[in-house]
């Protein structure tokens, strides 16, 4: 069932384990995740990216979420991440998302303050829930790029205050993408951002990168030998200092490419892109299941 990300994420906050994020781009992704989501009993968040609904077109997303949302059996909340135009927000809004991200965090404070607000108005009367950003994450994903500039806990409770958002995402030390040096969160600062602003906060750039699932890729011939990513001890440091919300793209792309490479490489005599594909959502739903355990929000409904 499509739901609005404010339940479960407060539901997540009182509970201290987090809901993942997973970005999602065409239908085997969007099968991989609700279909581990389901067999865990786990709420799961749908998310698109600007980039993805250029690719896969938004009306696209929506209806396939709907469609594969009605028949599970857990809440599924459908996210625009990352959004970057009140044009598209909007849009997004009025096609059937239930919960979008205002991005003005490249903004000086009372600018990404003042957009923000207007993002939460005008969704909050559709009961969509907004998320909001303070900070910015370094590295490159998609539409996404810039410098690292880590939350401040003070100005993120005034930014809190003064916009209504339902979740705010904070910059801690991760980074977008996979090509990355090492991430080293900052959980000090975190726990005071936390002891300040009393709504879920959402963690960016939190892909695992696991070495064994790059390991597989490269054996059947990718080249990812600089991909680093955070480790699944600080990941559930964040969630137990306060982290509910934590963002999944990179593992799923990483193990997308490891199926695939490994389909195509032993199985040349297949040409039926449905069964070439199995394999890739297969890795792909492998990966959400990971996640889901480690983040603690198996059999949360």
């Amino acid at each position: 069932m499509l739901v609005n990300s404010r339940l479960i994420l407060n539901k997540a906050d009182k509970g201290r384990y987090a809901i993942g994020a997973f970005n999602v781009s065409n239908l085997e992704i969007m099968q991989a995740v609700i279909e581990g989501a389901s067999e865990l009993r786990s709420p799961v968040i749908v998310q698109t990216s600007e980039s993805a609904i250029k690719y896969a077109g938004m009306q696209n997303l929506v209806a396939m979420t709907r469609n594969l949302s009605g028949t599970a059996k857990i809440p599924v909340a459908l996210h625009l991440d990352h959004g970057k135009t009140i044009e598209t927000i909007k849009k997004a809004i009025e096609s059937g998302y239930t919960s979008v991200m205002i991005d003005a965090s490249d903004q000086p404070f009372e600018k990404n303050a003042a957009i923000t607000k207007r993002i939460a108005l005008l969704a909050h009367k559709k009961e969509v829930s907004v998320e909001g950003e303070l900070g910015t994450l370094g590295g490159k994903e998609d539409y996404v790029s810039g410098r690292a500039e880590l939350t401040d806990p003070g100005m993120a409770k005034e930014f809190v205050e003064k916009t209504g958002v339902d979740c705010l995402a904070v910059a801690i030390g991760t980074s977008h993408g996979a090509f990355k040096a090492a991430a080293r969160l900052d959980i000090k600062r975190l726990k005071k951002i936390k002891k300040l602003v009393k709504i879920p906060l959402a963690l960016h750039g939190a892909s695992g990168v696991y070495r064994d699932i790059v390991a597989k890729a490269e054996k059947y011939g990718a080249k990812l030998e600089s991909a680093k990513g955070n480790s699944d001890t600080e990941i559930q440091v964040s969630i137990a200092a306060g982290v509910s919300k934590v963002n999944t793209d990179t593992d799923l792309r990483l193990s997308f490419t490891a199926g695939l490479r490994k389909c195509l490489k032993e199985k040349t005599n297949l040409f039926d892109p449905r069964e070439i594909m199995k394999e890739a959502k297969n890795e792909m739903k492998r990966m959400v299941k990971r996640r889901i355990i480690l983040f603690g929000s198996s059999n949360k409904c």
